[in-house]
């Protein structure tokens, strides 16, 4: 089964107290009503009846194309529905989950078919709560082994929630997308600027992809759910070697809510081209030396914004502690809580009502998670101490209520998980100011330091400048940053931008990221300790204008 990422597209809701089916939509009716049997009639005699069922329904749609090397390779287009049964046994203090067996997943009729709909359901709500039976019996017997009872209940009772919107749709150009791709990846050959290396070009590739999720959800608290979901993307990447065998690449992509929301045509040519020229670039960069540096680093926005989402943020998604242990959460903070875990003119606000900023759509809004709560601005670190968790309705310690964080990939239980991170300065400087202090650094130390523009996803620079104390950057290639960790980001930052770079991601949960450009004290920056490939043994064909 494939399960595909998603956008949230922003829209208008209203929230009620849901007291009869909705009518007017012919699943969340047929929800409704197996919900209400099941609810009567499921029981295993001598065995506890549900206290909670939750289902789901997700009818998705996908669209992706790919080029390689000027034309295209692969088009795909699909459509799926996918229904999730999360059952609970026991009651909010302690019941069947945080075991492995809670809640079940099936296919789901792709029109509306009312008594077919109906038969998937209750297939699946049998498993899930057979499921459910054999969990709680494990977690319990397991229970009796701790001297320690649980720091927090099971779960959170909330409040039931009407919220239906218009459904959605793929609503873009196929064959303007294809076109586009199939230029975009033949410009290493096609090009005046990028002729003279295009031999060096190994792979070429462009690739959109396009989601449109229909999402249904009604529970036995009385909440009725129909939102949408869109998102769009097209991305770019090339790669090869540098003369001493080094593999070498540039990606990056648009992402947005809407197609009109990803970069023109024009764009998306202009973008590519770049990347080419710094992928030669990168080719003919000196390597990094051979001595561990020990300094400044500056990050821009966009590398700043890599930092916070893998060091801070999933750190502040509260994932409940294992069974027997006094733990808050899972993660580096789990006992960090009203402790410093950023630099005292740092902030950090989850706002997922933000619909937009500096005129964009952004990807990570809602107005209400996945499991029915309406969500509001959490205040997550206030001048550098840790002040809050990001909480869905399975709650933890000195949190026990959800904050409207819980939120679920496709197909999946849901989770607390960040919607729109905002990372604020009290004391930002302009990108100039940024750089003069940067310059200073090296002035100051007599010897060169760095500056990193984009990163990988573990954090490794793709693209690193050694700047002199003059001012002069230098692309180098072949380094990695050691010791980058929440210690860094706690001690280390000593100036941030006042700009803010805005982070877009689709999947597993569509989010975004807000953050200034950061200068770091003390970045270690060493050569990375790769056997480097051998080059072909002879030329690719041709690269040849068409």
């Amino acid at each position: 089964m494939r399960l595909c990422t998603l956008l949230l597209l922003p829209a208008l809701c209203t929230f009620a107290v849901a007291q009869t089916p909705h009518s007017a939509d012919p699943i969340l009716t047929a929800m409704q009503q197996e919900l209400t049997r099941e609810q009567a009639q499921l029981v295993l005699p001598g065995m506890q009846r549900p206290y909670f069922i939750e289902y789901r329904l997700e009818d998705i749609r996908s669209y992706d194309a790919v080029a390689n090397y000027g034309a295209l390779t692969k088009e795909n287009e699909n459509r799926q529905r996918v229904v999730r049964v999360e059952l609970r046994i026991g009651n909010d203090a302690s019941d069947s989950s945080s075991a492995r067996g809670d809640g079940s997943l099936a296919l789901a009729p792709r029109d509306d078919d009312a008594a077919a709909l109906k038969f998937a359901l209750w297939s699946a709500t049998d498993e899930a709560y057979k499921n459910a039976l054999r969990a709680y019996a494990v977690k319990q017997a397991t229970l009796k082994n701790f001297q320690s009872a649980p720091t927090a209940n099971d779960f959170t009772p909330a409040k039931p929630v009407t919220m239906i919107e218009p459904l959605v749709n793929l609503e873009m150009d196929r064959d303007d997308w294809k076109q586009r791709l199939i230029e975009v990846s033949g410009l290493f050959a096609t090009a005046p600027e990028v002729k003279s290396f295009a031999d060096a070009v190994q792979s070429s590739s462009a690739s959109f992809s396009a989601i449109a999720v229909n999402r249904y959800t009604v529970n036995t608290d009385g909440t009725v759910l129909r939102h949408g979901y869109t998102g769009y993307t097209d991305s770019i990447s090339m790669g090869g070697q540098a003369p001493d065998g080094m593999e070498l690449g540039r990606s990056n992509g648009s992402t947005a809510v809407t197609v009109a929301g990803l970069e023109s045509a024009a764009a998306l040519r202009k973008r590519t081209i770049e990347d080419l020229i710094s992928f030669n670039g990168l080719r003919n960069a000196p390597i990094v030396g051979s001595e561990d540096y020990h300094g400044p680093v500056l990050f821009s926005g966009d590398a700043a914004a890599d930092v916070f989402n893998r060091l801070l943020v999933p750190n502040v998604e509260a994932d409940r502690p294992d069974l027997g242990t006094a733990a808050r959460t899972q993660g580096a903070y789990q006992s960090s809580f009203k402790t410093p875990v950023l630099p005292p003119f740092l902030s950090v606000v989850d706002d997922p009502t933000l619909r937009s900023f500096e005129g964009k759509a952004l990807l990570g809004a809602y107005k209400v998670d996945d499991e029915g709560v309406p969500v509001a601005a959490v205040d997550i670190v206030d001048h550098g101490k840790l002040i809050n968790y990001l909480i869905g309705r399975e709650p933890v310690k000195d949190f026990p209520d959800s904050n409207g964080h819980g939120r679920a990939a496709l197909g999946q239980a849901a989770h607390s998980h960040a919607g729109v991170i905002i990372v604020k300065s009290s004391e930002g400087l302009s990108a100039e100011a940024l750089r003069a202090k940067l310059v200073a650094y090296a002035k100051e130390q007599g010897r060169d330091v760095y500056e990193v523009e984009t990163l990988t996803g573990e954090l490794s620079p793709r693209l690193l400048y050694r700047v002199s104390p003059e001012g002069k950057r230098t692309l180098v290639r072949g380094a990695i940053f050691d010791e980058l960790d929440q210690r860094a980001i706690r001690s280390g930052i000593v100036a941030a931008g006042g700009r803010p770079y805005i982070s877009q991601r689709i999947g597993p949960v569509p989010e975004t990221t807000i953050a200034p450009e950061l200068l770091f004290a003390d970045i270690t920056v060493k050569r990375a300790n790769e056997a480097q490939q051998k080059l072909p043994y002879y030329a690719p064909p041709a690269a040849t204008s068409k």
